[in-house]
């Protein structure tokens, strides 16, 4: 079974994340795609987040319905810094074809990622790229030291020495995102349209990202 792993903050969630994770569960043929809203980010432990009840409720009621995508609570519950190759390495327990969905800006920064070496022999990964940000630079967007185990299959998809495959997709653009959406609703702005509805009543009912 081909799955998806989707993690982030999510603080809130919206239809940039829903609508590239689509597209590429689509594409991809994955049965499903599990997000996995993280506990304390590594590299911002200091960045004030929503308390964990608040992300995953609204997780839960922007993919209500949607039997394709899946919340897993698993570094929530784990606590501490969420850390993606513990996460990765659980899931492999479970699932034996792993897909991790990443964006370019992140995956260029990934080799500042715990044990992010190991990552590549433990799951697949499909890097979302938009189409303004023409940023993947072939093999010069691997980290040095995964770089030399890499070979080029075509222009978007390359093979490590693992057997791993990292495809590279262009994903409709959605210029929205969640630093956004919290300053729109800190300065009294709308965020419809930016937000399933349900969630943005959620947001305002619970007065987050007020201050």
């Amino acid at each position: 079974m081909k799955i998806g792993i989707l993690g982030g903050t999510f603080d809130p969630i919206h239809f940039g994340h829903l609508r590239a994770t689509e597209e590429v569960r689509q594409l991809f043929g994955l049965k499903k795609v599990i997000i996995v809203p993280v506990n304390i980010p590594p590299h911002k432990t200091e960045l004030k987040i929503s308390p964990p009840e608040d992300r995953i409720n609204m997780l839960k009621m922007a993919i209500e319905g949607n039997e394709n995508f899946e919340l897993s609570d698993i570094e929530i519950v784990r606590r501490g810094v969420s850390y993606t190759i513990d996460t990765v390495l659980e899931f492999e327990k479970m699932y034996k074809d792993i897909y991790y969905l990443i964006g370019i800006d992140a995956f260029h920064e990934i080799h500042t990622w715990h044990n992010y070496e190991q990552l590549f022999y433990h799951t697949n990964f499909i890097v979302m790229v938009r189409p303004s940000k023409r940023t993947f630079m072939g093999l010069n967007s691997f980290p040095e030291k995964v770089r030399e185990n890499v070979a080029k299959i075509d222009e978007n998809t390359f093979r490590h020495v693992s057997s791993k495959v990292i495809h590279v997709l262009m994903v409709t653009q959605l210029d929205i995102s969640s630093s956004k959406i919290r300053e729109y609703v800190k300065n009294g702005f709308s965020i419809r349209y930016l937000v399933p509805p349900s969630v943005e009543r959620y947001i305002y009912q619970r007065r987050l990202y007020r201050d």
